[in-house]
């Protein structure tokens, strides 16, 4: 913790090794100031003396003095290397709309300061002390998402360097001004770019990485919200808890599946499912059945891209890479990050998957021959329709999550003269991914609302102790419907509430063991 002039602030230490998912999110979600383990700038001052050592042995470097791209053929001048760095971050900074929001900006540069860090781009102690104070300061570029092929997201972390040497516009103080005044405000310095520098700032993966790590991190509480939603709507079904048996679970042993089963398992505790004779229903439709194998199917994805993410947020992608205890410097492919981008293809596949078994869920729940209860959860058959345009909703809002899900890593063109013949696109890739997350909070509202609709019609449930404290959040933003009204403003409140972790919490506070949110 650091003290701040409005009290203690939350302090990250980086060390270019052991960032976290939950340590990016604390940054660039929660405001937490960053600092250095000593070990890791001085890390950061060993490989700058390796760069300068082999610089001036005039071995052919990369981005020091030679050009870059189809341009690596020329000869960069020492008395031009301020001049080079400047102008290579003005050509690279060609990136366009929407814009990054602050935590996506505070993200990006968290994730670059700790790669950098890492020693392997050689860059100037300074260069890694300015994306410090941006993070502290609250400094943040004025950031493009679109116009990297994700080979090294060149096109726009080149704004950054650009807010550094006191061009283009930053964000500060909830204000859109230009770098040079917000610098002088902050009490900051411009940077003077030394050899390679420039490179260094704009050649890296961070802002996929650091968007990407959002991402998942939004991920993982969406599929926890998705196992309460779920078993709100098996009490509302009064569907079958054999598929939860731990037996059945343990004899199959997919991760993602038995932890989908086992939250469940633990939300559904007390219910009065558990007293239920099911011998009757034998099967229940594999939207209910298999939920827990398709949520699983997403949690598995989710922790894969996890642990190649962790690898990315951790190490160098910087080309050329200096291996400082070696006094080396080697050309290389680090940022060609193909092996995660197509994670996060898989995981978007997976959560379609999710998408539609929900919808699926919803249809059920409407049908009185699954449930029982009036047609589209009616009220009353004779005065109000109920739930039975809404399937527009859900299903169209389905029909963009498929659309999203389809692969585009492996789209792209052969650039810079035909040297640089292969990318991912993905800044495409996750941005993509955060839609998909983003429409199924809709979806898998609209459940919540079928649920809860059907709850209330069978009066008197017991609901299980997990259930019960999903069912209530879900009411208090969204009342029963005893009359036809206009669903707009409901779906829209489910989903907020959905989004805001109402539900997410409850499951993760159930697995830790502790009480349950309010």
């Amino acid at each position: 913790m650091m003290e701040t002039d409005g009290g203690m602030m939350e302090s990250v230490v980086l060390d270019g090794r052991s960032l976290t998912l939950d340590k990016v999110e604390r940054i660039a979600k929660h405001g937490a100031l960053v600092s250095f383990d000593p070990g890791a700038e001085e890390h950061v001052e060993r490989a700058h003396r390796v760069l300068n050592d082999l610089a001036a042995k005039d071995i052919p470097i990369y981005g020091l003095n030679r050009g870059v791209g189809v341009n690596k053929d020329r000869l960069i001048s020492a008395d031009f290397f301020e001049a080079y760095n400047r102008n290579l971050i003005y050509s690279h900074s060609s990136g366009a709309q929407p814009l990054a929001d602050d935590e996506q900006v505070r993200a990006v540069m968290a994730v670059r300061l700790n790669t950098l860090l890492s020693g392997g781009a050689g860059i100037q102690p300074a260069v890694v002390r300015m994306y410090r104070d941006f993070l502290n300061k609250g400094v943040h570029p004025v950031l493009p998402l679109r116009g990297s092929v994700g080979a090294a997201d060149i096109t726009l972390l080149s704004h950054i360097g650009l807010a550094m040497i006191g061009a283009g516009d930053v964000r500060y103080g909830g204000e859109v001004m230009s770098a040079e005044k917000a610098l002088m405000q902050a009490g900051l310095q411009k940077l003077t770019l030394g050899p390679k520098d420039a490179l260094s700032i704009v050649s890296s993966n961070a802002l996929s990485a650091g968007t990407g790590a959002l991402v998942l991190q939004d991920c993982r509480k969406l599929l926890a919200t998705a196992d309460a939603v779920f078993a709100l709507s098996l009490e509302a079904f009064q569907g079958s808890t054999d598929p939860l048996d731990e037996a059945v679970h343990r004899v199959r042993p997919f991760e993602g599946a038995s932890d989908s089963a086992r939250a469940v398992r633990l939300l559904l505790q007390g219910s009065q499912l558990s007293d239920a004779d099911t011998a009757e229903r034998i099967q229940d439709p594999l939207s209910f059945r298999s939920a827990c194998q398709v949520h699983g199917a997403a949690r598995d994805a989710l922790a894969y891209a996890e642990r190649l993410m962790l690898i990315q947020l951790n190490s160098p992608d910087d080309n050329p890479c200096i291996i400082e205890d070696e006094g080396r410097i080697v050309p290389n492919s680090n940022f060609d990050v193909t092996t995660w981008a197509v994670a996060f293809e898989m995981l978007g596949i997976a959560l379609s998957h999710v998408s539609r078994i929900s919808c699926y869920r919803s249809l059920k729940l409407g049908t009185p021959a699954f449930t029982g209860l009036a047609r589209f959860l009616t009220p009353d058959p004779d005065q109000a329709i109920g739930f039975g345009t809404i399937q527009k909703t859900f299903t169209s809002l389905d029909a963009e999550i498929r659309h999203l899900s389809n692969p585009v890593s492996a789209d792209f063109y052969s650039l810079s003269g035909d040297m640089e013949d292969h990318a991912t696109n993905a800044p495409l890739v996750v941005r993509k991914t955060g839609e998909i997350i983003r429409l199924l909070y809709y979806i898998l509202g609209m459940e919540a609302m079928h649920a809860a609709q059907a709850v209330d019609l069978r009066q008197g449930l017991r609901l299980g102790e997990g259930t019960q404290h999903a069912y209530s959040a879900i009411r208090s933003a969204v009342s029963f419907l005893s009359a036809d009204r206009p669903l707009t403003p409901d779906i829209e409140a489910a989903a907020a509430l959905l989004e805001s972790g109402a539900l997410s919490r409850i499951v993760l506070e159930q697995q830790g063991g502790t009480s349950y949110a309010k």
